[in-house]
């Protein structure tokens, strides 16, 4: 009885101890690996967004902005976008998300030449905000968010 008990419970320390490792590290932030270029993962997120409606703020290639200062960057850019719907009820519980929002999502590409997607995970951003009663609206905005980040990388 003690092996299949230790059995059990090994697994579960285990779980927690990686959980808890992972919650340390955590900034925020949400990193898939892209097969693309930059500017065709932006443009998979783009198109995907556009098609559920959202809103396309401005997209920033910062690499042509260091270029023009004579800096040589690898390629990155950002493109920022929203939905009031969305947006509003989560401002709603707090009005400090509004400087989290509209929502980023970033593409770059590392020293070694591989392409990142980066966005900001919506229940850190809930928890930085101190957002309360609005669990519902965190959930949906982070299963959206895994969504487009997936049809951007895939």
């Amino acid at each position: 009885m003690r092996k299949f008990t230790n059995l059990l419970f090994f697994p579960l320390v285990l779980s927690v101890t990686m959980f808890s490792q992972q919650i340390l590290a955590d900034d925020g932030m949400i990193r898939l690996a892209s097969p693309y270029s930059v500017s065709v993962t932006l443009d998979k997120l783009e198109a995907a967004l556009k098609a559920k409606g959202m809103t396309i703020f401005t997209r920033i290639s910062h690499s042509d902005g260091a270029k023009k200062v004579g800096i040589e960057l690898r390629p990155t850019e950002l493109l920022v976008f929203g939905n009031p719907k969305v947006g509003t009820p989560l401002m709603l519980c707090s009005q400090t998300e509004a400087i989290d929002l509209p929502q980023k999502a970033l593409a770059y590409e590392d020293e070694a030449g591989k392409v990142w997607l980066v966005y900001n995970d919506a229940e850190y951003m809930a928890a930085r905000h101190h957002v309360t009663g609005c669990d519902a609206a965190v959930k949906k905005v982070s299963a959206a968010l895994a969504k487009f980040a997936a049809a951007a990388t895939h």
